[in-house]
């Protein structure tokens, strides 16, 4: 009766159930891990330094042109009724290139034509009759100043001889400006009016590139003008062949930067030996300097400053080394270190105001992949993550 009792209490059947969760919360605060530490690791980019003789190493693309192009236009306004050639045609000197209609240059040659007619007829009768009068001057038959009035009347029919000449080899040379000319061998690289179109006197309706001297044309941003400005090693070469290099010189550079493109025009001429040349062609210009001793440059943005101190960020290890630095001079918009560091170093270029001594760094760009899982080696040991599964393995089957 008393072992029933024990059985039956409510008490004893409370309790079993208690002490088994308290075992399993004992147990799995036994099995859980320490939270673990992250370290502070700072993601920068950073460059290796080199050292090198080149102060100045910058290469341009343009395009190949004519030193001369001419806008030729009519001197004479009129309707266009002809168009010779077309972009591209090779012509020569004096080759027709358009046409206006003639019709009222014509008809204006023929009116100044009248009148030199007439005016020669009234000369030739002021002659006749001056001559007569002279011979009644020499019988005295008439006064000195009748004879002065008809030598007045022929002078005066003379000029308008000669006013009237002049009047027609104006026109006749109107008539002539009814067809343009070239006026240099050359090639077309641009029709700017059609056939029909009326168009107004020195209006630009061809353009024709004259051949001889060829040279690039490139566009120079503002800050390096002055600096490839005394630059005289300039190396071009072409696209379509990169083998083949030439020594070019600047011949000019635009004083007024393109509204478009905020680049000042250059101008490069190339030499004759370089044959292959033709109009349209792209090109690389290259401008090279170099200096006395080899140097060190880092970009602005690598630059720490901290009382009154310049220094940069070497990263050695994995972590960084704040190392004082010595600039000597600017590079564009590079700086020219002259002490400090050495070529081979690695230098933080991103991130300096947010690193101190001794910070880890992780250079963006120098990522390396995971290892993926491990094999299993015969004979060798168990890895943690496996005692561990097997571990857990081993409590589930229990």
């Amino acid at each position: 009766m008393v072992a029933l009792k024990t059985l039956r209490s409510p008490r004893h059947f409370v309790s079993a159930p208690l002490l088994s969760l308290v075992t399993a919360a004992a147990l799995l605060s036994a099995c859980a891990k320490p939270p673990e530490k992250t370290e502070d690791i700072r993601p920068v980019r950073a460059i290796v330094l080199s050292s090198s003789d080149v102060a100045v190493n910058a290469e341009f693309s343009g395009e190949v042109r004519a030193r001369v192009e001419s806008r030729l236009g009519f001197r004479v306004g009129g309707k266009i009724v002809a168009r010779k050639v077309d972009v591209g045609t090779v012509v020569k000197h004096g080759q027709v290139l358009m046409q206006l209609d003639p019709q009222d240059l014509q008809l204006s040659q023929a009116q100044a034509m009248a009148g030199l007619r007439a005016a020669e007829t009234n000369r030739d009768l002021a002659r006749a009759e001056l001559k007569r009068y002279q011979e009644l001057r020499a019988k005295n038959f008439v006064s000195q100043a009748v004879l002065d009035t008809k030598d007045s009347a022929f002078k005066s029919a003379q000029a308008s001889v000669d006013s009237a000449q002049a009047a027609y080899r104006g026109q006749s040379n109107q008539a002539g400006y009814a067809t343009l000319v070239s006026d240099a061998d050359g090639v077309v690289t641009a029709v700017d009016a059609e056939v029909g179109q009326v168009v107004t006197p020195g209006t630009p309706v061809v353009r024709v590139a004259k051949a001889g001297e060829k040279e690039i044309v490139i566009g120079l941003p503002e800050d390096k003008v002055e600096t490839l400005r005394r630059i005289s090693d300039v190396q071009v070469r072409l696209w379509a062949n990169p083998k083949d290099v030439v020594a070019g010189k600047i011949r000019e550079i635009s004083p007024v930067a393109d509204p478009a493109t905020r680049t000042y025009t250059a101008k490069v001429t190339i030499p004759d030996t370089l044959s292959e040349a033709r109009l349209g062609m792209t090109a690389v210009v290259q401008f090279a300097s170099k200096t006395p001793t080899p140097q060190i440059k880092v970009p602005l943005t690598a630059l720490f400053y901290e009382k009154a101190t310049t220094s940069v960020w070497v990263v050695e290890g994995g972590a960084v080394r704040l190392v004082p630095v010595t600039i000597g001079g600017a590079a564009g918009n590079e700086l020219i270190l002259a002490s400090g560091v050495k070529a081979g170093q690695t230098v933080v270029t991103a991130g300096v105001n947010l690193l101190k001594p001794g910070q880890k760094v992780k250079i963006l760009g120098n990522d390396v992949p995971a290892p993926g899982p491990a094999k299993p080696v015969a004979g060798a040991a168990p890895t943690v993550a496996a005692a561990a599964t097997g571990g857990d393995k081993a409590e589930a089957a229990k």
